[in-house]
């Protein structure tokens, strides 16, 4: 426990977001096995983190709207969109490679901070960077580069990525608000845009889940939340570039929910990138001592 305490605030947040938001992608993964749609699992999720996140602003006494509504609506309309994407490829493809290339993201949110904050990309976190995206290459690699990735749906593919560059500029756009406004008004507005958006996309082709269904649903918002406010605390603690560098952590949560899950064995090549991305995660955190 003190050892825990004594690792850097930022990084304490990142990594409990990323056990919530793999927790989250098993539930998912396991809720459309079941025959539930995307676009209804993107709905459940929106309501439990919009009733969460309503009853956590009311507790902080804060105003609900904040003050740049501009760019909240785009956070949480960019949001919903790389969310969808996501859910998509993770019902679509097996949860190890979805989970892989969304997490090509830290590589778009270091460029585009760069580009949209001014961020500088730190030596330290550059080699996390760059040992961590070749982590995630030699993970995907049996599943994907090797056969060209021919292997994987066009459209899953191309579903994973789109996922992973607007994860980023949500996340850049997290630290931008975070300099005036509050995590819980932050996460609010991304429930409140994808809520509609999702229901109104779904239309005729809503499934009346079972009562396990209703569970997967539910613990999809839940673990959402968990994700979403250690990410956001992350964010407002630490660089865009350097706070998600950390995310990178999912690919092994992810592996190891999908071996107890899922029945789905790591290779050689999983286990030979999930050590560069742990080697990259330590450098990144350890550098300055």
């Amino acid at each position: 426990m003190n050892l825990f305490l004594s690792i850097p605030a930022a990084i304490r947040y990142m990594l409990l977001s990323t056990l919530g938001f793999a927790l989250m992608g098993a539930c998912v993964k396991a809720a459309g096995m079941r025959g539930i749609p995307v676009l209804e699992i993107v709905a459940a999720r929106a309501a439990v983190s919009l009733l969460l996140s309503y009853l956590d602003i009311k507790r902080k006494r804060i105003q609900v709207w904040g003050e740049q509504k501009m760019l909240l609506v785009a956070r949480g309309a960019i949001g919903a969109v790389a969310l969808v994407c996501v859910y998509y490829s993770v019902t679509t493809l097996t949860l190890a490679d979805a989970t892989v290339l969304q997490y090509t993201h830290p590589a778009f949110t270091a460029l585009l901070a760069l580009l949209f904050l001014g961020e500088r990309i730190r030596a330290a976190t550059l080699v996390c960077l760059l040992l961590s995206f070749a982590g995630v290459l030699v993970m995907v690699r049996p599943g994907a580069v090797a056969e060209g990735f021919s292997a994987l749906p066009a459209l899953s593919l191309a579903a994973a990525l789109a996922g992973a560059f607007g994860s980023a500029a949500a996340y850049v756009l997290v630290r931008k608000l975070s300099q005036t406004e509050d995590s819980s008004v932050i996460i609010f507005y991304f429930p409140l845009i994808a809520l509609p958006a999702s229901l109104v996309m779904l239309g005729d082709t809503l499934v009346i889940p079972d009562m396990e269904g209703l569970m997967l649903l539910l613990l999809v918002g839940i673990f959402t939340q968990m994700g979403q406010i250690g990410l956001t605390k992350a964010m407002a603690t630490e660089s865009a570039a350097k706070a998600t560098a950390y995310s990178y952590v999912q690919v092994i949560f992810a592996a190891l929910l999908g071996i107890w899950l899922f029945a789905e064995i790591p290779t050689l090549w999983t286990l030979l990138g999930g050590g560069l991305i742990i080697a990259g995660a330590l450098i990144n955190a350890l550098w300055k001592r």
